[in-house]
């Protein structure tokens, strides 16, 4: 069972991964991944110094990874370079893990930017679940964790719109009230999947 799991920032995705991954699943995330390949001497993090130059780096030559969203989230231009630098690798090394997972494992890929990447991505997976949050919940939330209004409602606009998720979703979450409801959302989702024909 190939599952992607994807959701806009804010919107409590990681929180239902951890829910999945208490009942079994088998999670391979995007976002760390994404870290991954932006460690000191990966060529992702050599391409991106390259590409926006040294203000991109902490002084232990680590990403600076607010730095850099600073530039890219104003910037659209600035996005899709970066983009063009990370989603490739972030492809391959993510089938590679998805590819290594037992036949018979609920397999959880948490891939944020799925609405995002066309017609092709959405292919081959048995559910695509939206975890769904109103964009002002979503921006508080995001503020609460330390940005600026500002920057939440960047990051959040430089996403896919809550429409275009929804539209690729085959199974949708609502994290727009509390934690236990949205933990027996999925409770009602993992039986679902489990279900003998599901």
């Amino acid at each position: 069972m190939r599952v992607a799991l994807t959701g806009g920032i804010g919107s409590g995705k990681s929180t239902v991964a951890g829910f999945l991954a208490e009942r079994g699943a088998v999670i391979v995330d995007a976002d760390a991944i994404a870290r991954e390949i932006v460690e000191p001497g990966q060529p992702a993090l050599e391409e991106i110094v390259k590409s926006f130059g040294a203000r991109v780096l902490r002084p232990d030559g680590r990403l600076d990874r607010g730095a850099l969203a600073q530039i890219v989230f104003a910037d659209p231009q600035a996005l899709a370079r970066l983009n063009a630098i990370t989603h490739p690798r972030i492809a391959t090394l993510s089938a590679q893990r998805l590819d290594a997972v037992p036949a018979d494992a609920v397999v959880v890929y948490d891939m944020p930017l799925l609405a995002e990447q066309g017609p092709a991505a959405l292919q081959g997976w048995d559910a695509i679940v939206v975890v769904d949050a109103p964009e002002d919940l979503r921006v508080s939330r995001l503020v609460a964790r330390g940005l600026s209004a500002d920057d939440a409602q960047a990051r959040v606009r430089a996403q896919a719109s809550r429409e275009a998720r929804l539209a690729i979703a085959t199974h949708v979450l609502d994290n727009s009230g509390s934690e236990s409801g949205l933990r027996a959302q999925v409770d009602a989702l993992w039986n679902g999947l489990n279900a003998p024909g599901a």
